[in-house]
């Protein structure tokens, strides 16, 4: 089966489907969403999916969408980055859920008024900086007491919590401040068939404003 994701370079949630896919070697192909031209609220996207974000992801007539629920599925599929029990299976999931609430949550928000909306240093960035932060030092604290999130092995609770961890420059942290985030990033980075977000999908370097 061939998998099309609608997808931008610049979004990690995207970023989490697209290497999931690229890991399995997967037949798939990018479908450019222009977000900051505002692409993602015209009507043919909106029909594939009404909230008007990335990732969506066509497999066949099947349309999925939310990171999260892709990758789920993708794990189910190819059998790759699954849990080996329903009991690891809930850890899983609870570790995805916990990265789209406090990790993805507050990094992707964080990164795109220091990148992208160039707000400066204000009481809103070091507000969330503070959240993601703390998220950041619960996700550190694990990962200095197991090579990977829920198992010995990576799964797709990796996959998800990786999805903006790429750009720490452009987030505004060290990740030598988080030596077992940084670790097992670089474990990530030597797994076959992986690459940056900004190679994997369109839409990189953004145009000249």
């Amino acid at each position: 089966m061939k998998y099309k994701l609608h997808c931008f370079a610049q979004s990690g949630n995207a970023y989490k489907v697209a290497l999931m896919l690229n890991l399995c070697e997967a037949n798939w192909e990018p479908v450019f969403v222009d977000f900051f031209n505002g692409k993602q609220r015209d009507a043919s996207f909106l029909e594939l999916n009404e909230t008007g974000e990335v990732p969506v992801m066509e497999a066949g007539e099947l349309v999925l969408s939310q990171s999260g629920v892709i990758l789920d599925y993708l794990a189910d599929e190819f059998e790759q980055f699954d849990a080996a029990s329903i009991p690891e299976h809930r850890e899983i999931m609870r570790w995805i859920l916990f990265d789209n609430h406090k990790i993805s949550g507050s990094v992707s928000t964080l990164r795109f008024l220091r990148s992208y909306a160039k707000t400066g240093e204000t009481d809103i960035t070091a507000f969330i900086h503070a959240r993601a932060e703390k998220a950041l030092n619960v996700l550190n604290a694990r990962l200095e007491k197991s090579p990977f999130v829920v198992a010995d092995r990576p799964t797709i609770a990796d996959l998800s919590l990786c999805g903006y961890l790429f750009w720490p420059e452009e987030i505004g942290f060290d990740w030598e401040n988080f030596p077992g985030i940084g670790a097992w990033l670089e474990k990530l980075q030597a797994l076959p068939g992986w690459a940056h977000p900004y190679d994997l999908m369109p839409g990189h370097p953004l145009p000249e404003a």
